[in-house]
């Protein structure tokens, strides 16, 4: 009843809904699509405008334009001749026809407005050479392809230089342009020849044509010789050659006429036993046997050998033209007697070289020049040239000395170098102190700690100067050297010993001297620097401390103490020392002396000692070769000692005009520095052997 009455008072009731999937919610309300189109449409013109508003405009220009095809890799918009994309790295490539493609990389900037310039490498292009004549080489910017004719050549596209050839041809130069882009080119040559025709003819005919030596034809004939000059000849048995050089010109013919052959020569090889004959024909010198003569044909004529010694021979020879013989002539001997007288009997004698026999002997050689030789074993060879006469005994004498006997015999006793100096030879090893002993015991008054016993032996002989080097000796190696002056006593003058040198200026003095007289320097140099020396030669040096207190030194069997003998002070003015006058000078004096000089004297104003040499106790000191060290006691034997190659300090030895006290005025007392100082020389020393 209840639902009747409801339908009909209108109301409409749903009826119950179950789904079909149990537990599946019941739809929702269905929405219109329109609207998801908007929100699309809405974003897309977001991101236009993003992309419009971030984009910059780039314009790509590609060189050739035609064809050219442009691919960007990344987003961007044609935009008339433009583009537009936004910045960043993109892969571009481009590629035409005739081109090779091009890959690179555009980089878009934050400019508002770019252009891009890209220019395409065009293809190369093939070529086909022909010459005439063909065969010819052909080279390409100096780089050979082959030989023509040469087909489907790849070639750069460009400028090229094109050079073809061909032998007997001249050189065909041509500068070409290469299209590229596989186009296909001919390049056509012709070869102008580089000979011309030559005619020549001889008389007698049927010579052989030769161009620089090799045959090219015979008489009378036309041969093609290449253009320059050249040399052409003309052969014929019995007949001299004949040749001329001739001035070619490519394609102008030229035409020699007949060319007259003279008749040959006739060739003798001529020798002689002896050889070095000499050799005169008709009268005219030819030379010394073995060799070839040239002579007329047909006529006879005089050859004439001489050789010192020998017998002259004479003999005529007649040769045929062309004709070839041999004489092989023996000289015969003149002799002359040579007595030789020779001592050691022992001693062995040659002859030009060859040995005959040993002592004294009678021999009979040919009268020319010979080179008499004898020798033995510990003495020094002689040798002498002799000519022996026929009918005239000669006599020679050999007196053969121990090699230590001939060195003495060929060393002078005194030098003088260039500057002047005087140099006195001397012979350490046979003296009784060849061996000795330096410094000082430790009991000797005065005797200083660098002073330690030191035995040596001198064996080398050598020079020494005899007096210091002076201020003008040493200005003519350094012109402005001014060796000063002491409270206004001047240092300076022309023979005054120079001083204020360093140990390293005086060595280069010796290097300097030696130079000058052609000797091998003794001291080593680098950039100007001493560095060390060379025992072996024989330039001039400083002498070694030995030598210098050898010189000082050795009397007799005995060492002096003092330059005067074994007492002190000296009765007499011996040396120049710091005497009475110097006293305002020095500070100190030695008292009761007085040798006449306040500061350096003249080089030679005392006596010499026993070995002739001057000043070498006073006046000033000097350096010696001697790096300074100070020996260990109880040392070996030093045969000839020069000390370190190098060092900071050098030895000073003697004493000098500003020194007075015991200690100092001693031979074995030791000084060292390296700096020029105003009491302070050198004299110079060389060895030698």
């Amino acid at each position: 009843m209840s639902d009747t009455s409801g339908a009909r008072d209108g109301a409409i009731t749903p009826a119950a809904f179950e789904p079909l999937t149990p537990g599946a919610k019941a739809p929702g309300p269905r929405r219109h699509p329109l609207r998801w189109v908007l929100i699309a449409l809405g974003l897309l013109f977001a991101l236009l405008m993003a992309f419009l508003l971030t984009a910059r405009s780039v314009l790509i220009t590609v060189t050739p334009q035609s064809d050219a095809s442009v691919d960007v890799g990344g987003l961007h918009l044609p935009f008339g001749e433009r583009i537009l994309i936004r910045p960043g790295h993109y892969d571009l490539s481009v590629t035409a026809p005739g081109y090779f493609p091009l890959q690179t990389n555009l980089e878009v900037t934050d400019e508002d407005s770019q252009e891009v310039l890209l220019t395409l490498t065009p293809l190369p292009g093939r070529l086909h050479f022909v010459s005439e004549p063909p065969g010819a080489r052909v080279l390409l910017d100096g780089e050979e392809l082959g030989l023509t004719p040469l087909e489907d050549v790849e070639v750069a596209a460009g400028p090229h230089d094109l050079t073809l050839q061909a032998p007997r041809y001249q050189p065909w130069e041509q500068a070409i342009e290469v299209t590229g882009r596989e186009q296909r080119q001919q390049v056509q040559a012709q070869l102008l020849p580089a000979w011309a025709e030559v005619s020549i003819t001889s008389e007698p005919v049927g010579a052989t044509v030769t161009v620089a030596g090799e045959p090219a034809g015979t008489t009378p004939g036309v041969v093609e010789i290449l253009q320059g000059e050249q040399e052409i000849g003309l052969r014929l048995p019995g007949y001299a050659d004949w040749t001329s050089t001739l001035a070619v010109t490519a394609g102008e013919p030229q035409d020699l006429g007949s060319i007259t052959l003279i008749p040959a020569a006739g060739i003798l090889a001529l020798s002689s036993n002896p050889a070095g004959a000499n050799v005169t024909l008709d009268g005219e010198y030819q030379g010394q046997t073995p060799l070839t003569l040239e002579l007329a044909p047909d006529k006879s004529q005089r050859i004439h050998l001489s050789r010192p010694g020998y017998r002259r021979h004479s003999e005529t020879i007649t040769l045929a033209a062309g004709e070839s013989t041999e004489r092989a002539i023996r000289l015969q001997a003149q002799l002359g007697e040579l007595r030789l007288v020779v001592s050691p009997a022992e001693a062995s004698v040659k002859i030009n070289g060859r040995v005959v026999g040993q002592g004294s002997q009678t021999l009979s050689l040919p009268t020319f020049e010979h080179r008499v030789e004898v020798s033995l074993p510990g003495y020094a060879t002689l040798s002498r040239r002799v000519t022996p006469r026929m009918g005239i005994e000669q006599q020679l004498d050999f007196a053969l000395q121990t090699q230590q006997a001939a060195k003495l015999a060929k060393l002078t006793p005194e030098i003088t170098t260039a500057l002047g100096q005087t140099l006195k030879l001397f012979t350490p090893g046979d003296s009784p102190l060849s061996e000795f002993t330096m410094g000082a015991s430790r009991r000797e008054s005065g005797r200083r700690a660098n002073e330690v016993l030191r035995p040596v032996a001198l064996q080398r002989m050598f020079y020494l100067q005899t007096t210091e080097v002076t201020n003008a000796q040493f200005r003519q190696f350094q012109a402005n050297h001014n060796s000063g002056q002491v409270e206004g006593n001047s240092l300076n003058q022309e023979h005054q010993p120079v001083v204020a040198v360093s140990w390293q200026q005086a060595a280069q003095f010796c290097n300097w001297l030696s130079r000058k007289e052609g000797l091998e320097p003794f001291y080593t140099q680098r950039e100007g620097i001493v560095t060390g020396f060379n025992p072996d030669a024989l330039g001039y040096r400083l002498p070694s401390e030995a030598e210098w207190a050898w010189a000082a030194r050795a009397e007799g069997e005995a060492l002096l103490k003092f330059p005067w003998g074994e007492d002190f002070p000296p009765t007499a003015p011996v040396e120049n020392y710091a005497d009475n006058t110097s006293a305002y000078v020095t500070g100190r004096i030695l008292n009761g002396y007085t040798d006449g000089y306040v500061v350096s004297a003249p080089v030679a104003s005392f006596k010499p000692n026993s070995k002739g040499l001057y000043d070498l106790g006073g006046n000033v000191a000097e350096w010696v070769n001697d790096v300074y060290t100070i020996p260990q006691a109880n040392g070996s034997l030093e045969t000839d000692p020069l000390g370190g190659q190098s060092g900071d300090n050098y030895v000073v030895k003697g004493a000098s005009w500003s020194l007075s006290k015991l200690a100092e005025l001693r031979l074995s007392y030791r000084d060292y520095g390296q700096a020029g100082r105003d009491d302070v020389g050198f004299r110079i020393a060389r060895y030698a052997e």
